[in-house]
Protein backbone atom coordinates (compact mmCIF):
# COMPACT_ATOMS: atom_id res chain seq x y z
CA UNK A 1 0.00 0.00 0.00
CA UNK A 2 1.88 3.48 -1.36
CA UNK A 3 1.12 6.13 1.43
CA UNK A 4 0.45 10.02 0.08
CA UNK A 5 3.16 12.15 0.09
CA UNK A 6 3.77 13.99 3.06
CA UNK A 7 2.29 17.88 1.62
CA UNK A 8 -1.10 16.39 2.54
CA UNK A 9 -0.27 16.02 6.51
CA UNK A 10 -1.09 19.77 7.36
CA UNK A 11 -4.40 19.21 5.50
CA UNK A 12 -5.31 16.74 8.65
CA UNK A 13 -3.95 19.20 11.20
CA UNK A 14 -0.58 17.60 11.96
CA UNK A 15 1.99 20.07 12.88
CA UNK A 16 4.73 20.90 10.66
CA UNK A 17 8.59 19.15 12.19
CA UNK A 18 10.44 21.23 14.76
CA UNK A 19 12.68 22.10 12.37
CA UNK A 20 9.73 23.92 10.28
CA UNK A 21 8.19 25.88 13.33
CA UNK A 22 9.92 29.01 12.16
CA UNK A 23 12.04 31.06 9.55
CA UNK A 24 16.01 32.27 10.20
CA UNK A 25 14.69 35.50 8.95
CA UNK A 26 11.41 37.60 9.33
CA UNK A 27 11.41 38.44 5.26
CA UNK A 28 11.63 35.37 3.38
CA UNK A 29 11.25 35.07 -0.50
CA UNK A 30 8.06 33.96 -1.90
CA UNK A 31 8.40 29.98 -2.37
CA UNK A 32 9.98 29.46 1.68
CA UNK A 33 8.05 27.69 3.83
CA UNK A 34 6.05 31.03 4.96
CA UNK A 35 4.90 31.52 1.61
CA UNK A 36 3.41 27.93 1.70
CA UNK A 37 1.56 27.92 4.24
CA UNK A 38 3.59 25.51 6.72
CA UNK A 39 3.65 28.62 9.93
CA UNK A 40 1.11 30.40 10.64
CA UNK A 41 1.59 34.37 10.76
CA UNK A 42 0.48 34.24 14.46
CA UNK A 43 4.13 32.02 15.37
CA UNK A 44 5.71 33.95 13.66
CA UNK A 45 5.06 37.35 15.26
CA UNK A 46 5.74 35.61 18.56
CA UNK A 47 8.87 33.90 17.38
CA UNK A 48 9.97 37.74 16.67
CA UNK A 49 8.75 39.45 19.98
CA UNK A 50 10.72 36.04 21.94
CA UNK A 51 14.10 37.04 19.66
CA UNK A 52 13.49 40.36 20.28
CA UNK A 53 12.72 39.93 24.46
CA UNK A 54 16.00 37.73 23.85
CA UNK A 55 18.28 40.68 22.26
CA UNK A 56 17.23 42.97 25.20
CA UNK A 57 18.15 41.18 27.79
CA UNK A 58 21.66 39.83 26.55
CA UNK A 59 22.34 43.88 25.97
CA UNK A 60 21.41 44.70 29.01
CA UNK A 61 23.42 41.74 31.01
CA UNK A 62 25.85 43.09 28.70
CA UNK A 63 25.26 46.61 29.80
CA UNK A 64 25.24 45.71 33.59
CA UNK A 65 28.75 43.50 33.48
CA UNK A 66 30.55 46.40 31.72
CA UNK A 67 28.87 49.17 33.92
CA UNK A 68 30.30 46.47 36.99
CA UNK A 69 33.92 46.55 35.16
CA UNK A 70 33.91 50.07 34.98
CA UNK A 71 32.93 50.39 38.34
CA UNK A 72 35.73 48.11 39.36
CA UNK A 73 38.36 50.33 37.34
CA UNK A 74 37.55 53.55 38.99
CA UNK A 75 37.43 52.20 42.79
CA UNK A 76 40.94 50.41 42.33
CA UNK A 77 42.05 54.01 40.29
CA UNK A 78 40.38 55.85 43.71
CA UNK A 79 42.75 53.23 45.78
CA UNK A 80 46.08 54.23 44.04
CA UNK A 81 45.28 57.66 44.08
CA UNK A 82 44.53 57.77 47.63
CA UNK A 83 47.69 55.94 48.56
CA UNK A 84 49.57 58.29 46.04
CA UNK A 85 48.13 61.19 48.28
CA UNK A 86 48.56 59.60 51.15
CA UNK A 87 52.61 59.38 50.53
CA UNK A 88 52.17 62.76 49.41
CA UNK A 89 50.81 63.96 52.59
CA UNK A 90 53.19 61.86 54.60
CA UNK A 91 56.17 63.25 52.96
CA UNK A 92 54.81 67.65 53.46
CA UNK A 93 54.24 66.21 57.18
CA UNK A 94 57.86 65.02 57.53
CA UNK A 95 58.54 68.71 55.56
CA UNK A 96 57.28 70.03 58.16
CA UNK A 97 58.11 68.42 61.08
CA UNK A 98 61.91 68.84 59.75
CA UNK A 99 61.36 72.57 60.08
CA UNK A 100 60.21 73.06 56.57
CA UNK A 101 57.85 75.62 57.49
CA UNK A 102 58.20 79.16 58.34
CA UNK A 103 55.90 81.65 58.81
CA UNK A 104 57.73 84.49 57.28
CA UNK A 105 58.10 82.45 53.61
CA UNK A 106 56.69 83.30 50.67
CA UNK A 107 53.30 80.46 50.14
CA UNK A 108 53.85 81.37 46.38
CA UNK A 109 57.72 80.62 45.69
CA UNK A 110 59.15 77.76 48.00
CA UNK A 111 62.88 77.84 47.33
CA UNK A 112 65.23 74.75 48.58
CA UNK A 113 68.59 76.29 50.70
CA UNK A 114 70.78 76.33 47.38
CA UNK A 115 68.21 78.71 45.38
CA UNK A 116 68.04 80.78 48.56
CA UNK A 117 71.82 80.66 48.89
CA UNK A 118 72.80 81.83 45.32
CA UNK A 119 69.98 84.49 45.10
CA UNK A 120 71.71 86.19 48.35
CA UNK A 121 75.27 85.80 46.32
CA UNK A 122 74.07 87.05 43.08
CA UNK A 123 74.82 90.93 41.55
CA UNK A 124 71.06 91.95 41.16
CA UNK A 125 72.06 93.83 38.06
CA UNK A 126 75.09 92.21 37.09
CA UNK A 127 73.47 89.12 37.35
CA UNK A 128 76.81 86.99 38.52
CA UNK A 129 78.20 86.08 41.53
CA UNK A 130 81.77 87.62 42.67
CA UNK A 131 84.56 86.96 40.56
CA UNK A 132 86.48 86.47 44.28
CA UNK A 133 84.07 84.10 45.92
CA UNK A 134 85.42 80.57 45.90
CA UNK A 135 83.34 79.41 48.60
CA UNK A 136 80.41 79.36 47.03
CA UNK A 137 80.51 76.44 45.36
CA UNK A 138 81.43 74.23 48.58
CA UNK A 139 78.77 76.51 50.40
CA UNK A 140 76.16 75.15 47.16
CA UNK A 141 76.89 71.42 48.10
CA UNK A 142 76.61 71.82 51.90
CA UNK A 143 73.17 73.27 51.21
CA UNK A 144 72.10 70.49 49.58
CA UNK A 145 73.66 67.55 52.21
CA UNK A 146 71.01 69.86 54.42
CA UNK A 147 68.24 70.37 52.17
CA UNK A 148 68.24 66.45 52.26
CA UNK A 149 68.30 65.90 55.49
CA UNK A 150 65.43 68.13 56.31
CA UNK A 151 63.30 66.49 53.56
CA UNK A 152 64.03 63.29 55.44
CA UNK A 153 66.30 61.65 53.03
CA UNK A 154 69.83 61.11 55.03
CA UNK A 155 70.94 61.28 58.41
CA UNK A 156 73.72 61.33 60.66
CA UNK A 157 74.31 57.66 62.32
CA UNK A 158 73.43 57.71 65.50
CA UNK A 159 75.45 57.84 68.52
CA UNK A 160 76.91 54.86 70.35
CA UNK A 161 78.24 54.29 73.74
CA UNK A 162 81.50 55.37 72.39
CA UNK A 163 80.49 58.78 70.89
CA UNK A 164 82.45 59.87 67.65
CA UNK A 165 82.83 63.48 66.62
CA UNK A 166 80.31 65.30 64.10
CA UNK A 167 82.93 65.02 61.53
CA UNK A 168 83.57 61.24 61.80
CA UNK A 169 80.06 60.38 62.33
CA UNK A 170 79.19 58.77 58.57
CA UNK A 171 76.23 60.54 56.30
CA UNK A 172 73.52 57.39 56.17
CA UNK A 173 70.37 57.52 53.71
CA UNK A 174 67.21 56.95 54.81
CA UNK A 175 64.89 57.10 51.94
CA UNK A 176 65.82 57.46 48.35
CA UNK A 177 62.12 58.82 47.38
CA UNK A 178 62.98 61.10 45.04
CA UNK A 179 62.23 65.12 45.67
CA UNK A 180 61.58 66.42 42.53
CA UNK A 181 65.07 68.51 42.30
CA UNK A 182 67.40 67.56 40.10
CA UNK A 183 70.12 68.09 42.00
CA UNK A 184 68.85 66.45 45.12
CA UNK A 185 68.03 63.49 43.66
CA UNK A 186 71.49 63.28 41.67
CA UNK A 187 73.01 63.13 44.94
CA UNK A 188 70.48 60.71 46.45
CA UNK A 189 71.68 58.19 43.42
CA UNK A 190 75.62 58.93 44.63
CA UNK A 191 74.35 58.09 48.49
CA UNK A 192 72.78 55.18 47.49
CA UNK A 193 75.84 53.34 45.19
CA UNK A 194 78.48 54.39 47.60
CA UNK A 195 80.04 51.68 50.01
CA UNK A 196 81.01 52.44 52.68
CA UNK A 197 79.41 55.46 53.86
CA UNK A 198 81.05 58.90 53.80
CA UNK A 199 81.38 61.69 56.20
CA UNK A 200 79.52 64.97 56.42
CA UNK A 201 83.16 66.66 55.04
CA UNK A 202 84.33 63.70 52.49
CA UNK A 203 80.63 64.06 50.54
CA UNK A 204 81.42 68.09 50.40
CA UNK A 205 84.55 67.24 49.21
CA UNK A 206 83.28 64.74 46.37
CA UNK A 207 80.31 66.75 45.36
CA UNK A 208 82.83 69.66 45.15
CA UNK A 209 85.21 67.37 42.78
CA UNK A 210 88.09 68.65 45.23
CA UNK A 211 88.63 64.91 46.09
CA UNK A 212 92.08 63.22 45.52
CA UNK A 213 90.52 59.95 44.89
CA UNK A 214 90.50 59.62 41.31
CA UNK A 215 87.90 56.71 41.51
CA UNK A 216 85.35 59.24 43.13
CA UNK A 217 85.45 61.80 40.65
CA UNK A 218 82.47 60.84 39.17
CA UNK A 219 80.39 61.85 42.07
CA UNK A 220 80.82 65.49 41.35
CA UNK A 221 77.95 67.64 40.65
CA UNK A 222 78.70 69.97 37.45
CA UNK A 223 77.26 73.19 36.66
CA UNK A 224 75.51 73.16 39.75
CA UNK A 225 75.62 77.60 39.70
CA UNK A 226 74.26 77.18 36.31
CA UNK A 227 71.82 74.84 37.22
CA UNK A 228 70.23 76.18 40.01
CA UNK A 229 70.31 79.45 38.22
CA UNK A 230 67.71 78.17 35.51
CA UNK A 231 65.57 76.98 38.67
CA UNK A 232 64.98 80.34 39.68
CA UNK A 233 64.91 81.23 35.93
CA UNK A 234 61.87 79.39 35.89
CA UNK A 235 60.47 80.25 39.10
CA UNK A 236 60.67 83.68 37.50
CA UNK A 237 62.93 84.90 39.92
CA UNK A 238 66.32 85.54 37.38
CA UNK A 239 66.25 85.86 33.69
CA UNK A 240 69.08 84.99 31.23
CA UNK A 241 71.10 87.35 29.38
CA UNK A 242 74.78 87.18 27.38
CA UNK A 243 77.04 89.70 28.37
CA UNK A 244 80.84 90.26 27.06
CA UNK A 245 83.25 90.00 28.74
CA UNK A 246 86.23 91.24 25.85
CA UNK A 247 87.21 88.25 25.49
CA UNK A 248 84.60 85.85 26.34
CA UNK A 249 80.98 85.89 26.26
CA UNK A 250 79.38 84.57 29.47
CA UNK A 251 75.83 84.09 30.52
CA UNK A 252 74.69 85.94 33.10
CA UNK A 253 71.31 85.62 35.35
CA UNK A 254 70.07 89.23 36.51
CA UNK A 255 67.27 89.64 38.91
CA UNK A 256 64.19 90.43 37.98
CA UNK A 257 61.97 89.30 41.07
CA UNK A 258 63.42 91.94 43.55
CA UNK A 259 60.30 91.54 46.33
CA UNK A 260 61.47 87.79 46.86
CA UNK A 261 64.84 88.65 47.68
CA UNK A 262 64.24 91.55 49.70
CA UNK A 263 61.67 89.01 50.98
CA UNK A 264 64.57 86.73 52.08
CA UNK A 265 67.03 89.47 53.18
CA UNK A 266 64.51 91.00 55.38
CA UNK A 267 64.21 88.08 57.06
CA UNK A 268 67.81 86.94 57.82
CA UNK A 269 67.93 90.68 59.10
CA UNK A 270 65.23 90.33 61.10
CA UNK A 271 66.14 87.16 62.75
CA UNK A 272 69.56 88.76 64.04
CA UNK A 273 67.83 92.22 64.97
CA UNK A 274 64.17 92.26 66.36
CA UNK A 275 63.55 88.65 66.35
CA UNK A 276 66.52 87.62 67.83
CA UNK A 277 66.76 84.62 70.31
CA UNK A 278 70.06 84.26 71.41
CA UNK A 279 69.51 80.33 71.64
CA UNK A 280 69.77 78.88 67.95
CA UNK A 281 67.65 75.90 68.95
CA UNK A 282 64.77 78.30 69.82
CA UNK A 283 65.16 79.70 65.74
CA UNK A 284 64.07 78.28 62.88
CA UNK A 285 65.47 75.62 61.63
CA UNK A 286 65.85 76.85 57.55
CA UNK A 287 66.95 80.56 59.08
CA UNK A 288 69.53 78.98 61.44
CA UNK A 289 70.69 77.29 58.23
CA UNK A 290 70.83 79.35 55.60
CA UNK A 291 72.64 81.90 58.66
CA UNK A 292 75.44 78.86 58.54
CA UNK A 293 75.36 78.50 54.80
CA UNK A 294 75.55 82.03 54.17
CA UNK A 295 78.59 82.89 56.04
CA UNK A 296 80.39 79.30 54.35
CA UNK A 297 79.42 80.70 50.76
CA UNK A 298 80.81 84.15 51.98
CA UNK A 299 77.46 85.77 51.11
CA UNK A 300 76.40 87.12 54.79
CA UNK A 301 77.52 90.69 54.17
CA UNK A 302 75.40 90.80 51.28
CA UNK A 303 72.72 90.09 53.64
CA UNK A 304 73.92 92.32 56.29
CA UNK A 305 75.29 95.32 53.51
CA UNK A 306 71.28 97.91 53.92
CA UNK A 307 71.95 98.23 57.34
CA UNK A 308 72.26 101.31 58.90
CA UNK A 309 75.89 101.63 61.02
CA UNK A 310 74.76 100.48 64.06
CA UNK A 311 72.39 97.95 63.40
CA UNK A 312 75.08 96.44 61.06
CA UNK A 313 77.43 95.84 64.40
CA UNK A 314 74.65 93.95 66.29
CA UNK A 315 73.85 92.15 63.42
CA UNK A 316 77.35 91.26 62.71
CA UNK A 317 78.15 90.68 66.02
CA UNK A 318 75.10 88.15 66.77
CA UNK A 319 75.47 86.23 64.02
CA UNK A 320 79.45 86.09 65.04
CA UNK A 321 78.33 84.59 68.21
CA UNK A 322 76.17 82.12 66.95
CA UNK A 323 78.46 80.67 63.96
CA UNK A 324 81.60 80.66 66.72
CA UNK A 325 79.69 78.38 69.19
CA UNK A 326 81.26 74.75 69.31
CA UNK A 327 79.14 72.31 67.16
CA UNK A 328 79.97 69.67 69.12
CA UNK A 329 78.14 71.13 72.27
CA UNK A 330 75.31 72.05 70.25
CA UNK A 331 74.89 68.98 68.83
CA UNK A 332 74.78 66.92 71.76
CA UNK A 333 71.68 68.97 72.94
CA UNK A 334 68.18 67.53 72.23
CA UNK A 335 66.31 68.30 69.16
CA UNK A 336 69.02 69.81 67.60
CA UNK A 337 69.57 69.71 63.49
CA UNK A 338 72.44 67.70 63.39
CA UNK A 339 72.98 68.19 59.94
CA UNK A 340 73.38 71.81 60.09
CA UNK A 341 75.79 71.82 62.92
CA UNK A 342 78.20 69.12 60.94
CA UNK A 343 78.03 71.20 58.00
CA UNK A 344 79.57 74.15 59.70
CA UNK A 345 82.28 72.11 61.63
CA UNK A 346 83.21 70.75 58.25
CA UNK A 347 83.63 74.26 56.96
CA UNK A 348 85.67 75.22 60.79
CA UNK A 349 87.87 72.72 59.70
CA UNK A 350 88.67 73.27 56.18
Amino acid sequence: MAFPPLAWLPAFGVPPPPSCKGPKHEDDEPGSKVSSGLVSPASLVREKQRRDLSSRGNYRCGRETMTTLIHRGRRADVGRNADKRVEGEEDSVLDKSNGEEDPGDCKDIRLTLMEEVLLLGLKDKEGYTSFWNDCISSGLRGGILIELAMRGRIQLEPQTMRKKRLLDRKVLLKSDAPTGDVLLDETLRHLKATEPAETVQTWIELLTGETWNPFKLQYQLRNVRERIAKNLVEKGILTTEKQNFLLFDMTTHPVTNTTEKQRLVKKLQESVLDRWVNDPHRMDRRTLALLVLAHASDVLENIFASLVDEQYDVAINRSKDLLERDPEVEAAKAGCAEMVWAVLAAFNKS
